[in-house]
This record gives C-alpha cells, sequence and structure tokens, in this order.
C-alpha cells in the first residue's frame, strides 16, 4: 500500500471515528435538543482549540457478539483544550455510541487525560450522557469506575475537577461526579440516581418521576447534590466557562487576574440604610455582595439549597474572591445542617486553591430544634467550624448586624484567625441576644419591678447599647476597625492587598480528621 492509499485510509478511518454513533442516532440525539458529544466541546472550548486523543481506541469484548461491533472511539471523546486561552483537559461521553455506556478501554481514555490533566496542573472537565455500565464487559465495566473514582480523589485539591450532567448519570456513575468540585446540570434532560424509579416502585412500592427523583431542580434544591442548574445545554456549559474563569489552573497557581474597570474607591450610599432600624426585620445580603464585588458580579453557587447561606464567586480590585454571607432573608440567617454543609465544603475548596475569603456576617445562631438535633447539628456544625480554622487562605470578614454566640465564633471570626475583622456601626456582637440575655441576667429584677414590661425594655435598650455593639468587641482587638458601610468595598480591597501574600505555618501531619 502506498503513502496515498495508507492517507486515504487513514481519513476513513477518522471519518468513521467522528460519526461512530451512525446518522440515525446522531439525528435522535439533535431531535432530543441535545448536542453530540464533539458539538458540546466545539461550543464548550475556544474556537478550533480541542485537540482529540484516542480516537481509534476500540474495545477488546467478545461476549455477547461484541466483536463485530468496534466502533472506534468507544463511546468516549477525550482530550485538552483551550476555555479563555487557559488549558483544560476533556472527557466526553456519547450517548450515540452503546447509549455511552462505560467499558475497560473507554474508562482507560478517560484515565489518561486524567493523569495528564494532574501532570500538567490543568482543570479536568467531564461531559456526561450515559447509560452507565456497560453490561456486556463485566467487572472489567466495574473497575474502570473505580479506576476513574481513585483519580478523582487524587486529584481533589490539585486541580480543579467539574462535571456537567447532560443525560441520563445513574447507579454507581453518579460517584465521580460526586467526587468532583462541582456539577452543573440542565433542567429537563439531565437526572442523577442510584437507583431509577422502576427499582424504587419494586422495592418500596413509592412512584417517583425521573425529573423529581434526580432532575436538576431535585439535586439544587432537595438534596444539594447540583451546584448549579442551568436551562439547557448551551447555557450549562457557559456557567462551565464562568465557573473557571474564577479559578486557578492548579493549587500552586493564583486565580486569574482580571483588570478591573470598577474604582477600587466606589463607595456605595445605599450600604449605610441597607440593614433595617428594627433588629428583627431582614434583608436580603445579596444586595451588600452585589454593592461591592467588582461590577456587581457575583456566581453564586447552589443558590436553591440551604438558602440562609449564601456561597459564590466574585472579583474585587480584579482578583478573585470565596464569598460566604448570612442569608437574614431565610430563617433570619440560622446555621443549620444544610447550611453548614455548604458553606464547610465551599471554604474548603477556596483554601485548597488560594481563592481569599470575604465573609458577611449576620447570624443570630444556630436553628434550635428536635429536628436538628437528632440530624445532628453538633456534627454538621463542627464541620463548618473546621473548615474555617483549617483555612490559611487571606480571611476577611464584615459583621453587618447579628453575630450571636457560637455562630459568632463559626463564622470567621477573628479567634479562628480571621486577618482582618471589619464590622458595621450596626453590629450587634454578644453572647446572645439582648431580649433572652436579660430575661437571663435580670430576671429577679424584672419579676420584682412594677412595670415588668416597661422594666424589661428599659434593660434590653441598656443591654444593647454596652454590650450588643461592635465598639465593645473593638475595644479587646476581636474588631479591626468599625466602619461606614459605603466604605465596604474600599477597605475590603485594601485589607486583600495587604495580606494577599500571607503565610502561615501548620503542625505537620497526614491529614486532619473533620468530623464528617
Amino acid at each position: 500500500m502506498g503513502t496515498r492509499e495508507k492517507i486515504d485510509e487513514l481519513l476513513k478511518a477518522k471519518e468513521q471515528a467522528l460519526k461512530a454513533g451512525g446518522e440515525k442516532r446522531i439525528a435522535k440525539q439533535h431531535q432530543q435538543g441535545k448536542m453530540t458529544a464533539r458539538e458540546r466541546l466545539e461550543a464548550l472550548l475556544d474556537p478550533g482549540s480541542f485537540v482529540e486523543l484516542d480516537m481509534y481506541v476500540r474495545h477488546k469484548c467478545t461476549e455477547f457478539g461484541m466483536q463485530d461491533d468496534r466502533p472506534y472511539g468507544d463511546g468516549v471523546v477525550t482530550g485538552y483544550g483551550k476555555l479563555d486561552g487557559r488549558l483544560v483537559y476533556m472527557s466526553a461521553q456519547d450517548f450515540t455510541v452503546f447509549g455511552g455506556s462505560l467499558g475497560e478501554a473507554y474508562a482507560w481514555k478517560i484515565c489518561k487525560v486524567m493523569d495528564l490533566a494532574m501532570k500538567a496542573g490543568a482543570p479536568f472537565v467531564a461531559l456526561n450522557d450515559s447509560g452507565g455500565a456497560r453490561i456486556q464487559e463485566g467487572v472489567a465495566s466495574l473497575g474502570g469506575y473505580a479506576e476513574i473514582f481513585f483519580r478523582n480523589v487524587i486529584s481533589s485539591g490539585v486541580v480543579p475537577q467539574i462535571s456537567v450532567i447532560l443525560g441520563p448519570c445513574a447507579g454507581g456513575a453518579v460517584y465521580s461526579p460526586g467526587i468532583t468540585d462541582f456539577i452543573v446540570m440542565v433542567k429537563k434532560s439531565s437526572h442523577m440516581f442510584i437507583t431509577g424509579p422502576q427499582v424504587i416502585k419494586a422495592v418500596t412500592k413509592e412512584e417517583v418521576t425521573f425529573e423529581d427523583l434526580g432532575g436538576a431542580m431535585a439535586h439544587s434544591s432537595r438534596s444539594g447534590v447540583a451546584h448549579l442548574a442551568a436551562d439547557d445545554e448551551k447555557h450549562a456549559l457557559e456557567l462551565v466557562r464562568q465557573l473557571v474563569s474564577y479559578l486557578p489552573s492548579n493549587n500552586l497557581s493564583d486565580p486569574p487576574f482580571v483588570a478591573p474597570t470598577d474604582p477600587v474607591d466606589r463607595e456605595e450610599a445605599d450600604l449605610d440604610a441597607i440593614v433595617p432600624d428594627s433588629p428583627d426585620k431582614p434583608y436580603d445580603i445579596k444586595e451588600v455582595v452585589s454593592r461591592v464585588v467588582d461590577d456587581g458580579e457575583f456566581l453564586e453557587i447552589q443558590p436553591f439549597w440551604a438558602e440562609n447561606i449564601v456561597v459564590g464567586f466574585a472579583r474585587m480590585g480584579g482578583h478573585s474572591v470565596g464569598i460566604v454571607a448570612n442569608q437574614p432573608a431565610v430563617l433570619a440567617g440560622c446555621l443549620d445542617i444544610n447550611a453548614s454543609i455548604k458553606g464547610a465544603r465551599f471554604v474548603r475548596f477556596c483554601d485548597a486553591f488560594n481563592i481569599p475569603l470575604v465573609t458577611f456576617v449576620d447570624v443570630p445562631g444556630f436553628l434550635p430544634g428536635t429536628e436538628q438535633e437528632y440530624g445532628g447539628i453538633i456534627r454538621n456544625g463542627a464541620k463548618l467550624i473546621y473548615a474555617y480554622c483549617e483555612a490559611t487562605v487571606p480571611k476577611l470578614t464584615v459583621i453587618t448586624r447579628k453575630a450571636y454566640g457560637g455562630a459568632y465564633c463559626v463564622m470567621s471570626s477573628k479567634h479562628i484567625r480571621a486577618d482582618y475583622n471589619f464590622a458595621w456601626p450596626t453590629a450587634e456582637i454578644a453572647v446572645m441576644g439582648p431580649d433572652g440575655a436579660v430575661n437571663i441576667v435580670f430576671r429577679k429584677e424584672i419579676d420584682e419591678a412594677e412595670d415588668k414590661a416597661a422594666r424589661h425594655q428599659e434593660l434590653v435598650a441598656a443591654y444593647r447599647d454596652r454590650f450588643a455593639t461592635p465598639f465593645f468587641a473593638a475595644e479587646r482587638g476581636y474588631i479591626d476597625d468599625v466602619i461606614v458601610p459605603r466604605t465596604t468595598r474600599r477597605r475590603l480591597i485594601s485589607a486583600l492587598e495587604a495580606v494577599r501574600n500571607k503565610r502561615e505555618d501548620r503542625p505537620a501531619r497526614k491529614h486532619g480528621n473533620i468530623p464528617l
């Protein structure tokens, strides 16, 4: 065979690989409003930047007649490309080939690019659309999943890992996304679950739809499994681009700097009046965040789950920051089990990848009740304490209003090594709220008063003036400065610059034992 014939043979093989699933299956994918694996890669990455690896890999299975059906690529597209000019490694499951089911060669392809991502110090993004393990390959398929899981764990905290669910993801397959840093799902078309509706009905007699069991909003609002929910596939890929823009390529790099157009000394007069005069009246902490960060741009993570705490990414002075904020508009901003878990995982991610933390505090305490106690609020609340104590990135805190009891300690207080702690004049820092404190400390005095209600109110006012203020804590150095709210942006950016290169030594150890 001459050179020309060999080139023709190569081009023919390449054409077969590019359409491995066949025209009918590709058309069916499009009819369902879904892109093919390669179309997704092209839509996500910078134009023309994707370089495919292992296009000609085929499975070696000879069971159930599989030896006669060996398409190139084996149902997954892998390689590398650029996102805003930055290197990323990718895998994209191809549902048009064997329903995207995973076999030994398929898993090997994914493992290869995961290993390359670790060597190169580049993020790994997995586009999932698969029917699960390839039954015909038996334990080899299961072993393939386990090999991927192992790499997910080894990569954790070294390179960012993002999973995008663009179709079914069931059974053991869900645990690879479950280990990664972020999961993006698409409303109405992506589903994740350990056991499907039919199995659940057979075992428990319970009837549930795919969407209610494992849809994007079920996992975004009820389970907390998903971090972002997209309206369609293009939106999901755009969310990935936004997310990656805030993240460093690896744990030894700094997040990307974006030259700010928003003046660093900008002041927001609205902040001076955003906290209501009544201590029991709610306000939206997101309004505070949007007025402080660059251009008001805030990518909220898990916006529909544990809404009493707000987490997400923004920029201040062009540098990426992780925002953690109590939300007084939901459960008065109390910390509960889910809020503690949500906050802890986000704090640990930011610490692993050198992203400074900015915490806005308005928290009356931990949510009371038997449901919380029996559910393990002690263990789960400790996760948030552990995460903040463990974090060595720059940590800045602004107390906008309430900071009571143990929740004050937890929310990046000076005592757990926050670098700069600011308070607004509206801040109330105390062991508990004035009402509760007065009822305990002055119970006898109130009982003996002729007008008990009037004496109670008088004592509450006195307690608030003396103890529930930022100045009592500032006298002891627990608050570095009491600031005018409108100056918050300028003060935070200045503080970030002051601690950007901080170094903090910790005792040598294999790892701590976070209360999982």
